[in-house]
């Protein structure tokens, strides 16, 4: 395993124990990181409007499109750091 797959797995371990919970814009950057850099490029189809939670999540996911996968786990390290 990589340096920076076992930091990535420590930081995602690390989100479950944030002293606060991050407002919801961050708790989507979050899981656009967190999907990018476990999944890649964001492939699904979009959610229909009766899905608003789903919507945010494709829409979060789909901004980082183009990112590296190690690129967006360094980003959601750095931001779980961050809001440690």
């Amino acid at each position: 395993m990589s340096d920076l797959q076992a930091a990535f797995d420590k930081a995602m371990a690390n989100s479950k124990n944030l002293s606060d919970r991050p407002d919801n814009a961050t708790l989507l950057k979050l899981y656009a990181l967190y999907k990018q850099g476990s999944t890649g490029d964001n492939i699904e189809p979009k959610p229909g409007f009766s899905d608003p939670v789903a919507r945010a999540k494709w829409d979060a996911w789909t901004k980082v499109k183009g990112t590296s996968q190690d690129a967006a786990k360094q980003l959601y390290i750095d931001l779980i750091a961050e809001l440690g």
